[in-house]
């Protein structure tokens, strides 16, 4: 398993405390400082089952900046809404947990986060 986190925010704190209790493997990127590229935030969506408006945090100040709110959330602009995502990183969702099984969730719960690690888990 991945987990995508920033260490300041705390529902990455809870998933974390969680992995851990449940002695799970997992690698650690801090994806506001190992940026993923268009093509690893693709292959995220295509895991989650997810648009990228789907994990875009719209109440951050570049978001407002950017006016995404105002972006059509269409196949059609797919590709300018991930290319904002890998240029503001800081956008994206999080935390993010990859699966052993290729799926992906977003893990702002606790459900979520176990469900991750049961599909790792087989």
């Amino acid at each position: 398993m991945e987990i995508w986190i920033n260490p300041a925010c705390s529902k990455c704190r809870s998933a974390l405390t969680l992995l851990d209790a449940e002695g799970a493997g997992y690698t650690v990127r801090r994806y506001l400082e190992d940026v993923p590229s268009q093509d690893e935030i693709r292959a995220a969506l295509d895991r989650l089952g997810l648009e990228p408006w789907d994990i875009t945090r719209t109440q951050e100040a570049a978001a407002k900046e950017l006016g995404l709110k105002d972006w059509p959330r269409e196949e059609g602009a797919r590709d300018r809404w991930i290319a904002a995502l890998a240029e503001h990183p800081k956008l994206i969702q999080r935390p993010i947990i990859t699966a052993d099984d290729d799926s992906a969730v977003v893990g702002r719960t606790e459900e979520a986060v176990r469900e991750a690690l049961s599909r790792s888990r087989g």
